[in-house]
């Protein structure tokens, strides 16, 4: 695997990352409603990265039998060696939805799509979490395609041989959006106000015929 520079951080941010792997229904009690409203300040963030096409791109070689393709502990020590030890969680492809399609992209490869209510409802340390407070980063716009709007950005992926590549640069562009980000109050109005990579996938996308009709698959399941 080949890595990048990946040395950023925030006070207001917490980090969480998934290899390739997050419907849509954030619950929030009333009295944390009440909470929020009182807080002035902003909130901490809880960021969502993905692993290969942000921080890392796998490799293709001709023996692929001697690639385990989901060594993420080996995977994160490559990408942020000592920095694992901050990351509230670290979720697999286990955690994501599988749409029952295929990836337009890769025909024999498996939809995933990665719903944020799974981390809202499953974790707790530091939240609660919902969309005023957390953002997914991902290179795949169609991951987030079960989330409510404006709580994900999407950078182009990550390509090894592209040597004027500074998105997780200090000083990057990323990582001074992340920086605004921590000082906003909420995650939704940030993103709106301030797209960022490639466009999210709606109505205006011009595969939006296929995944309406994923979508819509999908909520007759459940």
């Amino acid at each position: 695997m080949t890595g990048k520079n990946k040395s950023f951080s925030h006070d207001n941010v917490d980090y969480s990352e998934s290899e390739d792997g997050y419907q849509l229904q954030v619950s929030e009690t009333e009295s944390d409603i009440h909470l929020e409203k009182l807080n002035l300040g902003p909130r901490k963030k809880l960021l969502i990265m993905n692993l290969n096409g942000l921080l890392l791109c796998r490799t293709n070689r001709r023996n692929k039998e001697e690639i385990p393709r989901h060594n993420i502990d080996a995977a994160l020590n490559h990408a942020i060696g000592a920095l694992k030890s901050k990351l509230l969680f670290v979720w697999d492809q286990d955690r994501c939805t599988n749409s029952g399609f295929k990836s337009l992209e890769i025909k024999f490869k498996p939809l995933f799509f990665k719903e944020l209510s799974k981390v809202w409802d499953n974790v707790k340390k530091g939240g609660p979490y919902s969309a005023s407070n957390t953002l997914l980063i991902d290179d795949k716009p169609y991951k987030a395609l079960l989330n409510p709007l404006d709580t994900a950005i999407f950078p182009e992926p990550y390509k090894p041989k592209d040597e004027v590549d500074r998105v997780l640069d200090p000083k990057g562009e990323l990582c001074l959006y992340l920086k605004g980000l921590a000082d906003a109050h909420d995650v939704q109005s940030y993103v709106k106000e301030h797209p960022f990579g490639q466009p999210a996938i709606t109505s205006s996308h011009p595969d939006w015929e296929f995944y309406s009709q994923v979508q819509a698959c999908l909520r007759r399941k459940n």
